[in-house]
């Protein structure tokens, strides 16, 4: 475990700094907007990673809200209850993983919504002739169709907010302390590892998907929610009192010294 412990001590000043955060959210718009313009004005060759089928894709994108649920539920649990040593206020940060949860819910079912509404079947690829009895895309290609509906991209929404949540919770470590060699050392740093090789993953995939798939302004919009929920959250309800609130710190207290007159 001594190499996720260096690994750790490398990468806490960079992913727990207030300027990541700050900074981040156009990191993130930027890569979505370049990525798009490139595959719009010069399509790259055809790649492993532009089949829908590739290993990150099946296994960790389509999967990425449990996946980030299940790190960070062991990891605010255990940073937030060193800082606070209450369990109360720590339940209640807790309840930020079902705002996400009902986030990730929300925007996805709507996306699917929006396809179905918008959906139409056409018999040909000028898109002048509407097939109205087909009303699904899996009838519409199997009669030869050509299915057209606006496409929200889930993955630009949950991938971008999955990186802001990640690195709004980080903000906890420097508070955080333990005996190192101890058990919950390890534990913790395992967790903050395993979190940050989630944003690489998420940050890599979300340049994948703006250079392969997708639509310009589909995946511009989906990026657009996905940073909008971590604002109406993490930069606006959480500042509240009533709110989950905002990963804690440790006040340090110095006393000031005597003065004698």
């Amino acid at each position: 475990m001594e190499s996720v412990d260096k690994a750790t001590r490398f990468l806490l000043p960079y992913l727990t700094h207030c300027s990541v955060r700050r900074k981040m959210p156009w990191a993130l718009m930027s890569f979505m907007v370049i990525g798009s313009l490139i595959k719009e004005l010069m399509p790259l060759t055809a790649t492993y990673l532009s089949n829908k089928r590739n290993i990150l894709t099946v296994y960790f994108v389509k999967f990425a809200w449990a996946w980030t649920f299940s790190l960070l539920l062991p990891f605010v649990s255990l940073t937030n209850y060193n800082v606070l040593q209450n369990i109360l206020p720590v339940l209640v940060r807790l309840f930020s993983l079902l705002v996400g949860t009902i986030i990730w819910y929300t925007c996805t079912r709507t996306f699917l919504f929006i396809q179905d509404f918008t959906g139409s079947c056409y018999k040909s690829s000028s898109l002048a002739v509407v097939t109205q009895e087909l009303s699904n895309e899996l009838q519409c290609l199997q009669a030869g169709g050509i299915w057209q509906q606006v496409d929200i991209s889930g993955h630009s929404f949950l991938l971008s907010y999955c990186v802001l949540m990640i690195l709004e919770e980080m903000a906890v470590m420097p508070s955080v302390k333990f005996f190192r060699g101890s058990r919950l050392h390890t534990v913790v740093n395992s967790l903050f590892f395993a979190l940050a090789c989630l944003i690489f993953i998420w940050l890599f995939m979300l340049l994948t998907t703006a250079l392969y798939f997708h639509d310009f302004w589909d995946k511009v919009f989906g990026t657009l929610v996905g940073l909008s929920a971590w604002y109406g959250t993490y930069r606006f309800w959480y500042m509240s009192p009533f709110s989950p609130g905002l990963p804690p710190q440790r006040t340090l207290y110095f006393p000031k010294p005597n003065r004698r007159l």
